[in-house]
Formats: structure tokens, sequence, C-alpha cells
């Protein structure tokens, strides 16, 4: 009778355990708390990116207590509390860490006595351009003096790929720069002279380069060929 009695006990367990789901929210939470590892891929480029992957961390962490919750609540339907535990402490970590670790790399990336600037701040805004103002002014107070600027290096801009010493700079390599040259417009372009000894290979990666940055607003017009900004490079990293 007791034999009967464990058997009983035993295969109601195992039924038990067969009818228990995995939390969908708990599977979600791993798997956006992996993929929050791409805030600090992209921290590594810059502030702005990692913001833009902020919201996988926020996704996976507001998933990870919500099928945590779910989970206390229907405990003899659903299982995963871990995983979803593990959910959530990637993506605090994805969150945490990779906004650290950006804003770090931001803090210390550009060197000592240069003027941090982009390809964005070469961009005259829809007022300027009604004017007539091509390069707005806070660029042009920028003419002669040392800046720090990243961006990636056109590949047709030279024909070699090592001891480069001149190559265009453009704003990025996905969106705005590949096609016909002629296409890319002038704030999207840096004519990048190496100074001294300093040479560059070429690199599909991001550039950081500090250098001292000539304005020539009188070429916006002009088209290629004629540069409206030209970097003088003494530093690249």
């Amino acid at each position: 009778m007791a034999t009967t009695e464990a058997l009983s006990t035993n295969v109601s367990d195992i039924a038990d355990f067969e009818y228990r789901a995995i939390s969908s929210g708990a599977i979600a939470a791993v798997v956006l708390g992996l993929l929050s590892s791409l805030t600090f891929i992209a921290g590594n480029d810059s502030l702005q990116a990692c913001l833009m992957m902020c919201p996988i961390p926020i996704a996976g962490l507001t998933m990870g207590l919500r099928a945590m919750a779910k989970i206390r609540s229907m405990p003899d339907q659903l299982s995963g509390a871990r995983l979803a535990l593990a959910g959530v402490l990637l993506s605090i970590v994805g969150l945490v860490g990779g906004l650290g670790y950006s804003y770090h790399v931001y803090a210390t990336e550009a060197p000592d006595g240069y003027t941090r600037t982009s390809f964005a701040a070469f961009r005259p805004d829809q007022v300027e351009v009604r004017r007539g103002t091509l390069v707005p002014a806070d660029v042009r107070q920028l003419d002669g003096e040392k800046v720090f600027l990243k961006g990636y290096m056109r590949a047709d801009s030279t024909r070699v790929r090592q001891n480069i010493d001149r190559f265009l700079l453009v704003r990025d390599n996905n969106q705005c720069c590949f096609g016909d040259i002629n296409n890319v417009k002038f704030y999207d372009q840096v004519l990048v002279k190496m100074a001294g000894p300093l040479r560059a290979d070429y690199s599909a990666g991001l550039l950081r380069l500090g250098g001292t940055l000539h304005v020539s607003p009188e070429n916006a017009r002009l088209g290629i060929g004629h540069p409206v900004y030209t970097l003088d490079a003494d530093y690249l990293q």
C-alpha cells in the first residue's frame, strides 16, 4: 500500500513538472540581457551610440522583472525564475556598465589641448543655410585651432593601404558616404593631411584624430576637389 502511494506521488510530481511551462518573458529577458553587451561595443565609438543601444537593456530589465512577478504569482504553472533573474542582472550590467564605460571613453579620448568637435557641428542648420552661411560661426572660430575629431577613412580616397599621408575622413561608413564622392556633402568630409612623420594604415574602423583645423568657407559651393575642412593631423588613435 505504501509503495502504491509513493508511486502515485512520484507520478503526480512528474506531471506537475511536465506542465510547468518556462516563462516566455524569462527567455526574452535572457536574450535581451545577452544583447545588452552591445552597449559596450557602441560605447567604444561614442556616448551617443551607446545611448541608442540603451533601449535593449531597459527592455531586458522590464521583461525580466515582469516575468519574475508573473512566475511568483503562478508558481504551479510557470518556471524560469532563474532565467528571468539572469536576464535582469545581465541587463543591469549592460545598462550601467555600458554607460559608465562609454562615458569613460568620452572623457579620456581627446588629448589635452585639443577642442572636441564633430561632423554634426560642421553641418549648418536651416536658418544658416537660408542666410547663406554654410559654415557655422562657432566652427569658423576653430580655424587654425587644435581640434579632436572622429570619423572613418573613405576607402577610395587613397590608392595605398599602408603609410598613408593623406586621405578623406567621412562622417560614417554606413549611411552618408558610400557611392559617388560627388554626393557626399561638404560638411560630411574632411581632408586629412598627416603632419611630420605620422602616417596611417587603412582601417574600416573608427579613427580618432587630432590636429590643426583649417576652414575654407569659400569652397562650400565649389564641389569636389575643394575641401571646406582640412585637418593637419598630428595625433592618431
